[in-house]
């Protein structure tokens, strides 16, 4: 499949400066995708991005990653409030942090990691509003989405700094150029304004064509809102102490049979045979949720290592599997469930965990047939003696150990 045909395939193509896609399978590219370290984590709306970059990796095409230690000391402009300024400490880590991630995804593949302060912290103001800002007009400036949303009567205000980031950005473009002879820059669709304030700068300056385009932002089709943002803000993160890797798969688990075949596409490395044999798996058997399986393990995989994605894969599993429960899934299992020691009764065991109200109502908890130990229903009281997993239901669990 050539390039301009998968990225149509998995739905990655959104805006682009090509008069036609097929210049997707006519140059030779080398091209760079940015992150500014507004946080200590990547999360999965970037991630979609970042496999979007591996398909022209994987087409043989030049990549450098770049980590804005210094544009993230003004930071990108939001359509609500201004950020707040980070300390430079701060920053500094969380690039140390997001460089050691992207390394991760990337890893044994052919690519650069660059940070922008090594190269803005030596530019000179004067030098900058000659060179680069006189290429920029006010009234392309005042005409992006985020001035019009900040800037008027009864809304919050733009700082220069804030004003300024764009040609930050257009500045890394032109600086990659000349360094590494990029001739593409990729982001999400917030960033289109961005990304041709870097294509208009090189033009102007170097009197060459270079080219941007954008993937669409990820957008839960059953909810509305960003993919992988809970109803408390928070995101699913690529940093196993901000999203376990248990938690993550989980997430990836659970998502409904609507929009998991578009998952599948944009988020692994699976081709179209093996993902249209998972569509007609689901259509055919949706209860047996093949397609999220694979989706769960591929994705962590991806993020976390083969041994990670195998170990929760396994985990996950026994909590639904009849019989005992292995060391290497209990260590697992340990960091997500309520633990208690062994030596209780199930009956205090259900009741200190909040599964029932009372002693008599564990009981007729028991007594239903609600309960299960290590998968095997249990009708009676009993004191849990060996390692075990409780359940109650379908999706509630205690381990004793």
């Amino acid at each position: 499949m050539k390039l301009s045909e998968e990225l149509a395939w998995r739905g990655y193509l959104n805006q682009t400066t090509f008069a036609q896609n097929t210049e997707l399978d006519e140059k030779e590219f080398s091209l760079y995708l940015g992150t500014d370290p507004s946080g200590d984590s990547l999360h999965i709306g970037h991630l979609a991005v970042y496999m979007m970059v591996r398909r022209f990796l994987d087409h043989g095409h030049k990549i450098t990653l770049l980590i804005g230690g210094g544009t993230g000391q003004v930071g990108d402009p939001r359509d609500t409030e201004e950020r707040a300024l980070q300390d430079l400490d701060v920053i500094n880590e969380n690039v140390k942090n997001l460089t050691a991630q992207v390394n991760r995804l990337f890893g044994g593949q052919n690519f650069a990691v660059v940070n922008n302060k090594e190269w803005l912290q030596d530019v000179r103001l004067l030098e900058f509003l000659r060179d680069t800002g006189k290429h920029f007009s006010m009234g392309q400036l005042i005409d992006r989405e985020h001035f019009k949303a900040r800037v008027g009567s009864g809304k919050s205000g733009m700082s220069f700094a804030e004003f300024t980031y764009t040609l930050l950005q257009g500045y890394d473009f032109w600086h990659l150029y000349k360094t590494k002879s990029v001739n593409l820059q990729i982001g999400g669709s917030d960033q289109w304004g961005n990304i041709l304030s870097g294509v208009d700068l090189v033009r102007k300056r170097e009197n060459v064509t270079v080219d941007g385009m954008t993937a669409p932002l990820v957008i839960d089709k059953t909810t509305g809102r960003k993919f992988g943002k809970s109803e408390a803000g928070e995101g699913v993160w690529l940093d196993p102490v901000k999203t376990s890797p248990y938690k993550f798969y989980q997430f990836w688990l659970n998502l409904g049979d609507y929009s998991v075949i578009d998952y599948l596409k944009l988020y692994t490395l699976l081709d179209k045979a093996q993902i249209d044999d998972l569509e007609k798996q689901l259509k055919g058997n949706p209860g047996a949720r093949e397609a999220q399986k694979t989706l769960a393990y591929e994705v962590t995989q991806i993020v976390h290592g083969s041994d990670t994605s195998e170990g929760v894969k396994r985990a996950s599993e026994a909590l639904f599997a009849s019989g005992g429960i292995s060391d290497a899934d209990l260590a697992i299992l340990e960091q997500e469930l309520p633990v208690f020691d062994l030596g209780l009764t199930l009956v205090g065991v259900l009741t200190q965990a909040g599964f029932a109200k009372s002693n008599g109502e564990a009981r007729k908890l028991i007594a239903s047939g609600a309960i299960s130990i290590n998968g095997e229903k249990v009708l009676e009281d009993m004191v849990i003696n060996g390692k075990s997993l409780v359940k109650k239901g379908k999706n509630n669990f205690i381990i004793v150990r």
